[in-house]
C-alpha cells in the first residue's frame, strides 16, 4: 500500500498511533523525532546529519494523515443521518491545530497524535441509497449485540454507523418461514447463541495470551457446543421483550434423527455429519469445509430449538469467547451480586459474597461456573440472565454509546467475535425494540423437570417436556392470569384416558399417565397393549376429536386417529417403541413441573430466585 493512503479514512480512530508500526503505516521514531521538528540540518546534536528530503516527506506523510482522517470524518458527519441527536459541529469533530488552519505546515510531531492509522477500506457490496445503507449497517450492530442482550433499547443510537456492515461475518442459515420482518403475528423471535469456540469469527485461531487468560484450553478444545442458547422473544406492540435461556444441558430431540441428547450438542451433530458429507464429496477446501459445515451445524440447531418451543426462529446471532472477554472489557466491567463466597477451579471463579464489578477473564468465569453451585448448570442461567442484564444496563447508563472510545472498543470486538444471518431491516426492527429499555426486559428460563436426570449416552441431564416448553411459549406475552389450557380449549377434567403399552419398555404406560393425571387429565386406567403397535398414536371415540388433540399435544404432538372402540368421551393412547416423550424416562419420583413453568421439585436457587430479572437493577444470585 503506497505512503499516505489511508486504510479505513471511514472509521472514526480511538488510539494513539503505535510507534511500532510499519514504516509505510506510521512514521518511525527514528525517522520523525519530536526533538528534531524545526532544527537545521544537521539538527542540533551534530552527532549525524539528517537527511531534509527524509525529514520532509515524514512530514508530509503524517500531514497527509491528519488530513486524510479529518476529512473522511467531516464526511461523516456532514451526511445526511449520520449525526447523532445534539450533536454538534464542535461536539463531533476536534479543531484542527492552528497550524493546519492557517495552512502552515504542522510538526511531525503535532500530527493527531491521538489518532491511530487509518484502515484500507474493505471490499463494498453494491451500496444503496443513502439511509437504507446505513439502517442496514446499523441493524447488523443491533442484532449483533443482541447475542449479549445488551443493546436492547438502544439498537436506533446506532442508525449512524456503517462501518461494521463490510467487516461481521454473515451466514445464511434461516430456513424457509424465517427472516421476515413481519411474521404472522407481528414479533420477532431471535435464537442468540454463546459459542465455546477458540476461534474467531473468521475461523482465526484466538491467540495463545487470550486462551491462557481465559483458563480455555487451545483451539482444538471446545468448538462445538452451544453454552449459552437464548430465544429473545420482541413482541409487536412494543409491550415487554422475553429473553428466555434454555439449559445447556436440556435433553431434548435433536433435529435430524440425532436420537435425544443435550442440546448443546445439536451444532455440533449437525457440523460433524455436514464435514463427513463434503469430504465424501470430494471437497477439499479447508475454509469452504469450514463454512459449509458450520452452517450445517448453525441449521440443525435452530431447527431443534424450532421443533422443541414451536416457534418460527427469524433471525439468529452467534458470539464466541474473545467477543465476550472484550466487550465487557469495552465498558468497564459489569455490576453483579452473589449471595455468598465461591471459588472453582474448573471455571476459574473466585469471586467474594455481594456486590462487585467484574470484566475480561472474571465475567467469563462468572458465566461459566456451574460446580460448585446448588442447581449446577440451572445456576449457571441465573447466572448468565443477571450478567447480560446488568451489561444491558451498564450500557444504557453509563453512556456507552455517546463515548467515542467504548464505542470503537465495542465496535472491535464485535467484528472479530460476532456472526449474523444477512436479512435484516433495521427500521423495522429499531421501532419494534426502542421502547424495550429497564424492566420492558424480561429474562425467563424453560420449565423442565428433574436436573439430575439419568440418561443412556450423556450422563446426568436436564428434563424437559417437550408439551410444557410449548405452552411456555404460547403463553409469553399473554395474560398471566389467563388459561392455560390447550388451544383446543378442552378442560383436561373433562377427558378420560387409558393409556397402553405396546413399546416393550416396562412400567412406560403407567408413567405416562402419571404425566397426564399431573396435567389434570382423568385417570382411564393403564395396562399392555393387546395388539402390535408399530407407531405410538392417539385413538378417541365419537365426538372426542379436541380431547385426543390435547392429549396428544400433552405428549409431544402424537398424532390423531378415530377409532369405534373407543367409548365416546374418552381417549386411548397406544405407545410403540418410537416414544420418547413425557414420561419415557423414570424420573424417580420427580413431579413434572406445572404450566406456569414453576420447577416444583426444586428448591429456588435463592431468597429471591422468583424475583424477576430485568435489565432495571441488581440482584444478588448463587
Amino acid at each position: 500500500m503506497p505512503p499516505g493512503i489511508p486504510r479505513r479514512a471511514d472509521r472514526a480512530p480511538d488510539r494513539a498511533p503505535d510507534l511500532r508500526a510499519r514504516p509505510a503505516e506510521q512514521p518511525t521514531e527514528r525517522a520523525v523525532r519530536p526533538a528534531d521538528a524545526g532544527r537545521g540540518e544537521s539538527g542540533d546534536r551534530g552527532s549525524r546529519p539528517v537527511d531534509p528530503d527524509r525529514r520532509a516527506r515524514a512530514a508530509e506523510l503524517a500531514e497527509r494523515r491528519a488530513r486524510a482522517a479529518e476529512q473522511a470524518e467531516r464526511r461523516s458527519a456532514d451526511a445526511p443521518g449520520r449525526a447523532r441527536p445534539g450533536d454538534s459541529d464542535d461536539a463531533r469533530r476536534p479543531r484542527r491545530p492552528a497550524a493546519e488552519r492557517s495552512g502552515e505546515r504542522p510538526r511531525p510531531s503535532a500530527a493527531r497524535p491521538a489518532r491511530r492509522p487509518a484502515r484500507r477500506p474493505a471490499p463494498r457490496r453494491h451500496p444503496r441509497a443513502g439511509t437504507a445503507r446505513a439502517g442496514i449497517a446499523a441493524g447488523r450492530v443491533v442484532v449483533a449485540f443482541l447475542s449479549v442482550v445488551v443493546l436492547l433499547g438502544t439498537g436506533y443510537a446506532w442508525a449512524n454507523f456503517q462501518s461494521l456492515n463490510d467487516n461481521l461475518t454473515t451466514t445464511d442459515v434461516i430456513g424457509a418461514g424465517g427472516g421476515g420482518e413481519r411474521p404472522a403475528d407481528g414479533s420477532i423471535d431471535i435464537l442468540m447463541v454463546g459459542m465455546d469456540s477458540r476461534t474467531d469469527a473468521k475461523g482465526n485461531p484466538l491467540p495463545a495470551e487470550i486462551l491462557r487468560e481465559l483458563q480455555a484450553g487451545d483451539e482444538k478444545a471446545g468448538g462445538l457446543n452451544t453454552d449459552t442458547l437464548i430465544l429473545m422473544h420482541i413482541p409487536n406492540d412494543s409491550g415487554k421483550a422475553v429473553a428466555v435461556s434454555f439449559p445447556r444441558d436440556s435433553y431434548v430431540k435433536i433435529a435430524g434423527n440425532y436420537g435425544r441428547h443435550k442440546i448443546n450438542s445439536a451444532y455440533g451433530y449437525g457440523k460433524t455429519a455436514a464435514l463427513e458429507k463434503l469430504k465424501a464429496e470430494g471437497l477439499t477446501d479447508q475454509a469452504q469445509l469450514e463454512q459449509q459445515s458450520k452452517q450445517a451445524g448453525a441449521k440443525t440447531l435452530i431447527e431443534t430449538i424450532q421443533n422443541l418451543s414451536d416457534v418460527t426462529i427469524d433471525h439468529y446471532a452467534e458470539i464466541n469467547l474473545v467477543g465476550f472477554y472484550e466487550i465487557t472489557k469495552a465498558v468497564g466491567g459489569v455490576d453483579v451480586c452473589l449471595t455468598q463466597a465461591t471459588k472453582d477451579n474448573f471455571s476459574g471463579a473466585n469471586f467474594k459474597a455481594g456486590p462487585q464489578t467484574v470484566q475480561g477473564r472474571d465475567a467469563l468465569a462468572f458465566v461459566r461456573q456451574r460446580h460448585g453451585l446448588l442447581r449446577g448448570d440451572l445456576d449457571r442461567v441465573v447466572r448468565q440472565q443477571v450478567f447480560m442484564a446488568g451489561l444491558a444496563k451498564k450500557i444504557l447508563s453509563a453512556g456507552t454509546l455517546s463515548d467515542p472510545r467504548k464505542l470503537n472498543a465495542l465496535i472491535d470486538a464485535l467484528t472479530k467475535s460476532i456472526v449474523l444471518d444477512p436479512g435484516w431491516n433495521v427500521l423495522e426492527f429499531a421501532a419494534q425494540m426502542k421502547d424495550m429499555t429497564g424492566g420492558n426486559l424480561e429474562f425467563k428460563t424453560i420449565p423442565t423437570g428433574n436436573p439430575e436426570l439419568e440418561t443412556p449416552e450423556d450422563g446426568q441431564a436436564v428434563e424437559v417436556v417437550e408439551g410444557e416448553v410449548r405452552r411456555f411459549f404460547d403463553q409469553l406475552g399473554k395474560d398471566p392470569n389467563a388459561s392455560t389450557a390447550p388451544d383446543s380449549g378442552v378442560d383436561p377434567a373433562t377427558v378420560t384416558v387409558q393409556v397402553l403399552n405396546g413399546s416393550g419398555s416396562t412400567g412406560l404406560a403407567g408413567r405416562v399417565l402419571a404425566a397426564l393425571v399431573a396435567e389434570k387429565f382423568a385417570d382411564g386406567g393403564s395396562g399392555n397393549a393387546t395388539e402390535d403397535v408399530a407407531a405410538s398414536v392417539v385413538r378417541y371415540g365419537q365426538g372426542g376429536e379436541a380431547g385426543a388433540k390435547a392429549v396428544a399435544e400433552a405428549l409431544d404432538g402424537l398424532p390423531t386417529e378415530q377409532d369405534g372402540t373407543v367409548a365416546a368421551g374418552s381417549v386411548r393412547v397406544l405407545l410403540g417403541p418410537d416414544y420418547d416423550g413425557p414420561g419415557a424416562q423414570n424420573l424417580k419420583g420427580s413431579p413434572l413441573v406445572g404450566l406456569d413453568g414453576a420447577r416444583r421439585q426444586q428448591p429456588p436457587s435463592s431468597g429471591t430466585a422468583e424475583q424477576p430479572i430485568t435489565a432495571d437493577g441488581v440482584r444478588c444470585v448463587n
